[in-house]
């Protein structure tokens, strides 16, 4: 019997490699002339960065960098050296939990650590990127990132804007003499599973910027400097569309990237499934086995366990998909799960139920039972 394990993260118990091994002990512990193959598994958001180095057997590096205030701090990236391959999330360098909550304001914020990391990146050998873009402190069109690259922004003077949200409101002029010049060797492919446009009511100022301390009359402000900003960046790049869906992301960062970068945006599960070469496995296999701290009715909207499962169903029709969750509450037909079933084995505590060494029994013993009972009915 042929068994892909691919389970998310238990977001603050295990990582996504730990759960999938405690599943396939579980497994073994049964039947265990089983072909078990575990993957990671994550949907381009927190976790991607470890779930791709891992899983390409590449090493995380660490890098000091700008946080969204400009302060010196310690972010990570993965860098994988055979494929010249670095991977990398946003949040990492300019995340809204690295802002205090008593000072979020994206006038304030910077993508400037993103670009740095991308730098550091560059000075090690890589020339293709995996960046995910959720979870961002920022809205400044991508003004920091590109700066730290080498274009150069300045005002009606001549004089640089800076790398602030509060500094779109003078860009007036586009310079990229100076970038750097591997920049045109480099392939971005960014994990995006928003469509938001850059401006307008459903624009990165009107509908994220207020979960980042903005007031009704920051976002009117930054909404019209996205827009000349847009407007300026599609002369300057020849571009034949100012926004596409997905620009508005990350506080325009979708924009800067698909645009002065080329970036490529992509479903976040869907690039992390096609980064891991996880097809081949699921065509030939039996059963999969994918989940991750809940499954619940948001799982078939974009969550790596039903992306997983659908993937496996498109591949081979006949496959058995089984969710393990350590909740289970209403799951949707369309996740393509075919059984799911809660690890937790009985009453506990959820602080209890997260601790590292009761989340992995857990999951073992229910990996156990599911596969007890697949054996007496084969």
């Amino acid at each position: 019997m042929k068994i892909v394990v691919a389970i998310d993260s238990f977001k603050g118990s295990l990582a996504s490699l730990e759960a999938g091994a405690a599943a396939q002990s579980g497994i073994l512990s049964v039947m265990p002339t089983a072909q078990v193959k575990v993957f990671p598994l994550a949907d381009g958001g927190e976790g991607t960065c470890n779930a791709i180095t891992q899983g390409l057997g590449g090493e995380i590096k660490s890098v000091v960098v700008s946080n969204p205030l400009g302060e010196k701090i310690s972010a990570q990236f993965g860098e994988i050296s055979a494929q010249k391959l670095a991977v990398t999330e946003m949040a990492n360098a300019s995340g809204l939990p690295l802002v205090p909550l008593d000072k979020r304001n994206p006038l304030n914020t910077t993508t400037y650590g993103v670009g740095e990391i991308i730098r550091q990146a560059i000075g090690d050998g890589c020339r293709n990127f995996i960046i995910g873009i959720g979870g961002s402190a920022t809205n400044d069109c991508g003004l920091g990132m590109l700066t730290a690259l080498g274009f150069k922004f300045t005002d009606v003077n001549g004089k640089p804007c800076g790398i602030f949200g509060r500094d779109l409101a003078n860009v007036a002029a586009i310079d990229d003499g100076e970038i750097l010049p591997e920049l045109s060797e480099c392939k971005f492919k960014i994990a995006c599973d928003v469509i938001n446009p850059l401006t307008g009511v459903n624009g990165c100022s009107a509908v994220y910027a207020p979960q980042k301390g903005a007031t009704p009359e920051i976002v009117a402000l930054m909404d019209d400097w996205i827009k000349n900003f847009g407007n300026l960046s599609a002369k300057f790049l020849n571009l034949d569309k100012i926004s596409v869906p997905g620009d508005g992301a990350a506080g325009g960062l979708g924009f800067a990237f698909r645009s002065y970068l080329r970036g490529e945006l992509v479903n976040g599960v869907d690039l992390v499934l096609d980064t891991l070469n996880i097809a081949d496995d699921l065509k030939n296999a039996d059963i999969l086995i994918t989940g991750e701290g809940r499954l619940d009715n948001q799982t078939a909207n974009g969550k790596a366990p039903s992306g997983v499962a659908k993937l496996a169903k498109k591949l081979n029709p006949k496959i058995l998909t089984i969710g393990l969750g350590g909740t289970v509450a209403d799951l949707s037909d369309s996740a393509q799960i075919d059984a799911a079933f809660s690890v937790l084995r009985e009453p506990m505590t959820l602080a209890e139920a997260m601790k590292k060494s009761v989340a992995e029994r857990n999951i073992f013993r229910t990996a156990a039972d599911i596969f007890r009972l697949i054996q007496s009915l084969h």
